[in-house]
């Protein structure tokens, strides 16, 4: 009976629990939704107050730069490749023994110097007896000649005579063109390159002894396309730069049209000559070439640098002034204008389309800009574009 009787007290109390955990999860709930309607109130209040007050876009430093209209040589241009203006790889035409080398690698050859020379025993030997042999025949063909006038031999044997003495002699001159051949000179003036023989070596004929190339002038070979055919004639200026020599420009001339088009990529060949006194041009250096024409053109010109480059479209920004509809000053606002760009020329670039001379643009760090921004002008530490930068920009 006592425990029935605590069973049945424990009842009610159990039910007054939960009731009271009910009241506690709708106090937080409450507090929790009080306190967003209240931050989202404080948001909604600041956000109203932007929107109702006036929009001042803050001011942005930037450098400017004006649209210029010069005078601009058209040119044409091309890539291509440097050549000697005469080379060749020194061979030997006999074979023999290397006995003599009489040059450094890399170093300058005149005409006619001396080389390198091959075992020429035998052929002095031989040499010898023909000529011994040829002294003969001349004392047989004079006493044969006394003879004929004395009517003591018949003109055959006279005839005998010439005919053997003619033959020895030639045998005379062959040896010592052998022996000539056996001694290898440079054919003209210019570096050598690195020896491909040695001495004491067996070398066959046709042996590549080593490479001689002339440098001074060197030709510059390349290509244009057929429609400029008609603007192109000999003695035009050429100037040509190379990537291994970044900064330096090299004056030539236009020396050689070919009388072909290439059929294939419809270009007419064309080489130009270049003079190369320090010998800084070697052959099968990749070249740019510029064929400068001789008529003058307008150009419209602005730095390359104030061009923002992008796949839609190039654009610059216009400096222009505006005035403050509500204060009524005057300030300098940026209008994005979109542009057709030309050639390229040093720090400069031509625009076909889109400005004109006399308006002045930002010239640098345009691709932090937007188009309507506010702007101060600073030129201090703007960098000076020049026609011909040193070193070439790349």
């Amino acid at each position: 009976m006592h425990d029935v009787a605590k069973s049945i007290s424990a009842v009610p109390v159990q039910s007054n629990v939960r009731p009271r955990r009910r009241r506690s999860l709708g106090v937080a709930i409450g507090l929790l939704v009080a306190i967003v309607i209240f931050v989202f109130g404080i948001k909604a209040l600041q956000i109203g107050k932007m929107m109702s007050s006036p929009k001042m876009m803050p001011s942005v430093t930037v450098t400017s730069a004006p649209v210029k209209e010069e005078d601009w040589a058209p040119r044409l241009s091309a890539v291509g490749s440097v050549s000697a203006a005469q080379g060749a790889v020194v061979s030997t035409e006999l074979g023999g023994v290397v006995t003599e080398i009489a040059f450094e690698n890399g170093g300058e050859a005149k005409k006619g110097d001396l080389l390198m020379k091959l075992d020429a025993s035998q052929e002095e030997a031989l040499l010898r007896s023909a000529e011994a042999e040829a002294h003969l025949a001349r004392t047989d063909l004079e006493r044969a000649r006394d003879l004929a006038m004395k009517k003591v031999v018949s003109g055959a044997e006279l005839d005998s005579a010439q005919s053997k003495f003619t033959r020895l002699n030639a045998v005379v001159d062959q040896m010592r063109s052998n022996i000539a051949k056996k001694t290898i000179v440079a054919p003209f003036d210019g570096q050598l390159g690195i020896r491909q023989v040695n001495v004491g070596q067996m070398i066959n004929a046709g042996q590549q002894v080593i490479a001689l190339t002339a440098l001074d002038p060197v030709y510059v070979d390349f290509a244009l396309p057929e429609q400029h055919v008609s603007k192109l004639t000999k003695d035009l200026e050429v100037r040509v730069h190379v990537d291994a020599l970044l900064g330096r420009e090299f004056n030539g001339k236009l020396t050689a049209i070919n009388s072909n088009v290439d059929p294939i990529t419809r270009n007419v060949p064309l080489q130009a000559t270049l003079q190369n006194p320090d010998h800084v041009l070697r052959p099968g250096m990749f070249a740019k070439v510029d064929v400068m024409l001789p008529e003058i053109k307008k150009a419209i010109v602005i730095p390359g640098s104030a061009v923002s480059y992008a796949p839609y479209g190039d654009s610059v920004f216009v400096i222009e002034k505006q005035k403050d509809p509500k204060s009524g000053k005057e300030g300098l606002v940026l209008r994005q204008q979109f542009v057709r760009i030309g050639e390229v020329r040093g720090d400069f670039v031509a625009v076909l389309k889109g400005l004109k001379a006399g308006e002045e643009i930002v010239g640098t760090g345009v691709f932090k800009l937007r188009n309507g921004m506010v702007v101060t002008i600073n030129n201090e530490l703007a960098p000076k574009p020049e026609l011909d930068p040193n070193p070439a920009d790349t």
